[in-house]
């Protein structure tokens, strides 16, 4: 099945794997997921990833979720550009989730990062999603 927004969707099933209590989850593959998917890693939001390839070019990612006392890393977790409406920002606009408890993944001309290392590099870009 095709899917218009592939950032959210890996998002979606993140979530409601961590509603379940799962251990693991599993996603297509893309680069832009696996971008993604490094920033919640170097963050602390995910255990990690692995990519099985299958034929044809088609991989998948395994992601490990991060519990916490039970509870799950990532409270909430938010999609901000989506295909239908794109959410550009400058440096000095970057918005700032719970007050900087949380991050903000952008998509910057020097690749995705969260906005603590957008701001470090003085570059701005499209808001993919905010995590806390």
């Amino acid at each position: 099945m095709a899917v218009n927004d592939p950032v959210g969707d890996m998002l979606t099933r993140i979530r409601n794997a961590q509603m379940r209590r799962k251990s693991k989850v599993a996603t297509p593959g893309s680069k832009l997921r696996a971008r993604v998917l490094d920033v919640l890693q170097s963050e602390g939001y995910i255990r990690g990833y692995s990519t099985a390839e299958f034929g044809n070019g088609r991989t998948e990612f395994e992601i490990e979720l991060k519990y916490f006392d039970g509870e799950p890393v990532i409270r909430a977790v938010a999609r901000v550009s989506k295909p239908g409406r794109r959410v550009y920002t400058s440096v000095d606009a970057m918005p700032r989730v719970a007050n900087g408890l949380g991050i903000t993944i952008l998509s910057t001309p020097r690749g995705v990062m969260a906005d603590h290392e957008a701001r470090e590099k003085n570059v701005g870009g499209e808001v993919l999603c905010t995590v806390f």
